[in-house]
């Protein structure tokens, strides 16, 4: 880092030889000159230390020192005015002396103190402590950076000791407020303090990231500086408590900043999370398969567990055991973990594979080939609460980027699927229940893969229908009826049989209009496809198309609009207006 203090170091000596060649203002460029010397020597002294120094904030202050001297350079050339008439018109306010002198006594002091907070102690820096003794200039308008910035140089620079101690003075700041905090990631001290801090400091910085994660600003000097891959060494590596917090905070910067969702795929994260996730729970259902079709048999389950075991065990470079799962986890010690512990891990975990699968289909595509499918039929299954609604969660928005993307709808949710088949039952389990705040995103996970069951998979229909006064149901159903799935007509049959006419009736005519509208794009998809359907006369669908054509709210969107006649006129063909019954 010394070819940065090369330049300063020339204009020092510059400012230093020019003011000796100064015909006008001879007193004070005498002065200057003596601040001068004294800055390159300082400057010169840091570049012998430059290995000591802590770059972000050595950079900071050369570049505000090479500033100054550029501006001392111009005024002592001035300074060298030759003729009567270039003295005559070289007017120099006394004030410039005074402030550029200021300037330069800053700078001074500025590298001085970056020398007495980063070089080893020698009778130089001590010369020069006691007489910067306190908040250097730089730091004038902002007191705190002065703290801030000794102990991050600390953590780049000092001994394991004082290292731990600067991260527990690091983790009061930031806990104490999120400006501080923010001061901190933007100085470049997340990643030491997360590596070098103990285990409730590494735990509290990964809480403050969380909470700093709506500020685009700081999310730039997080990946800056290199957090993302702190944080695939943490999971991969910290202790559990800590890794949970960190899966928090990941999460939070996903759902606050989608752009970081390929960045953390990159550093490995998601293999890890999903590594969490497995821990414990895909083991005691080994029963499933995720890669063949077919249903492994008790010796393909016993062989299967026995290479797991086999692949979690490795060792080291000196020989100790370490236990590390097939995702690059370090396993040892997981089952000393309290239950809490190892709940909150899943919960984080789960939450962060929801906010990073959201929209992006290459995240849906690695999840879906690892385990975590799996995982989530399980916990939905038997998991604490929390981590059943984090893992509904994150279900439905993979299903939401599989209704739209055909290689992974194809790929993942093959209806012969044994995991596929897993998180369906439970997510049908969860509907027929109707009782849990996991309902509506298991409703809209049914809806997402509407295009993926066949004519003899109806059982999702009845519960549905029974739930038509949910928004979402009407909703779900809808996909199920819609022109775009080619087994609309079994659909549609299937929703009639159920009750589905006369209900969706009752919710157009009389219900709110955020349940109107879908419940009348589902009644017209059903008339449209079934409309020989006996049930429909008797619902009068024909009577509440007409009603529902003459009335603006239901008739502003156009594609419903359209959608509406042609069912109207497709009823109308089927029924005689006279007895609602057939011809």
């Amino acid at each position: 880092m010394a070819y940065i203090l090369a330049r300063p170091i020339m204009l020092a000596d510059q400012v230093a030889k020019t003011t000796d060649e100064a015909s006008l203002f001879k007193q004070e460029c005498v002065e200057l000159k003596s601040k001068a010397e004294k800055l390159a020597v300082v400057l010169r002294q840091a570049a012998r230390s430059s290995s000591c120094l802590y770059e972000r904030l050595t950079r900071r202050i050369i570049d505000e020192t090479e500033q100054v001297l550029y501006k001392a350079l111009s005024l002592v050339l001035k300074c060298r005015a030759n003729g009567l008439m270039k003295r005559l018109f070289t007017i120099i306010p006394a004030a410039a002396f005074r402030k550029m002198s200021s300037q330069l006594e800053n700078s001074i002091g500025d590298v001085s103190w970056l020398l007495s907070i980063s070089a080893p102690a020698d009778d130089f820096c001590d010369d020069f402590r006691d007489e910067f003794l306190g908040l250097p200039p730089i730091a004038a308008n902002e007191p705190i950076l002065c703290l801030i910035w000794e102990q991050i140089t600390i953590l780049y620079t000092g001994s394991l000791e004082d290292r731990i101690d600067a991260a527990a003075s690091l983790v009061s700041l930031a806990r104490g407020s999120d400006r501080y905090g923010n001061l901190i990631i933007e100085e470049g001290g997340v990643g030491p303090l997360m590596k070098e801090g103990k285990m409730e400091g590494q735990e509290n910085t990964a809480r403050a990231i969380g909470l700093l994660a709506r500020d685009p600003k700081s999310v730039e000097h997080m990946i800056h500086v290199g957090v993302l891959s702190v944080f695939a060494e943490i999971l991969r590596e910290g202790p559990m408590k800590v890794q949970a917090v960190v899966a928090w905070a990941v999460s939070e910067l996903a759902a606050y900043h989608p752009e970081c969702q390929d960045l953390f795929a990159q550093h490995n994260i998601i293999r890890l999370l999903v590594g969490h996730l497995a821990s414990e729970t895909v083991e005691e259902h080994s029963k499933y398969d995720i890669v063949s079709p077919k249903p492994p048999s008790i010796h393909a389950v016993v062989m299967a567990t026995s290479n797991l075991k086999k692949e979690n065990e490795d060792y080291d470079k000196q020989g100790h055991q370490r236990n590390y799962s097939p995702s690059g986890i370090n396993m040892k010690g997981r089952e000393l973990e309290d239950p809490e512990t190892k709940t909150s891990m899943k919960e984080m975990a789960a939450r962060a594979l929801w906010h990073l699968a959201k929209g992006n289909s290459l995240i849906c595509h690695s999840i879906t080939e690892s385990r975590a499918l799996l995982c989530f039929a399980v916990l939905l299954e038997r998991g604490p609460e929390a981590v059943q609604y984090n893992s509904a969660m994150a279900v439905m928005e993979i299903t939401t980027v599989a209704e739209n993307n055909t290689k992974l709808r194809k790929y993942a949710f093959k209806p012969n699927s044994p995991a596929c088949k897993a998180v369906v039952d439970q997510v049908l389990r969860i509907i027929e229940k109707a009782d849990s705040d996991l309902l509506i995103p298991c409703i809209k996970t049914i809806g997402n893969l509407a295009r993926t069951f066949p004519t003899t998979e109806t059982r999702m229909i009845g519960p549905l229908v029974r739930l038509l006064d949910e928004r979402e149901a009407s909703i779900a159903l809808g996909k199920f009826a819609c022109t775009e799935n080619y087994l609309n007509l079994d659909h549609s049959k299937a929703i009639v049989s159920e009750g589905g006419a006369k209900h969706l009736v009752q919710l157009v005519y009389f219900g709110e209009q955020m349940v109107q509208i879908p419940a009348l794009l589902l009644l017209s998809y059903i008339a449209l496809h079934a409309p020989d359907r006996e049930e429909l006369a008797m619902a009068e669908v024909l009577g509440v198309l007409e009603w529902a054509s003459k009335q603006s709210s239901m008739t502003q969107d156009e594609t419903l609009d359209e959608l509406l006649q042609k069912a109207k006129s497709w009823l109308e063909f089927y029924q005689s207006r006279g007895s609602r019954g057939f011809h």
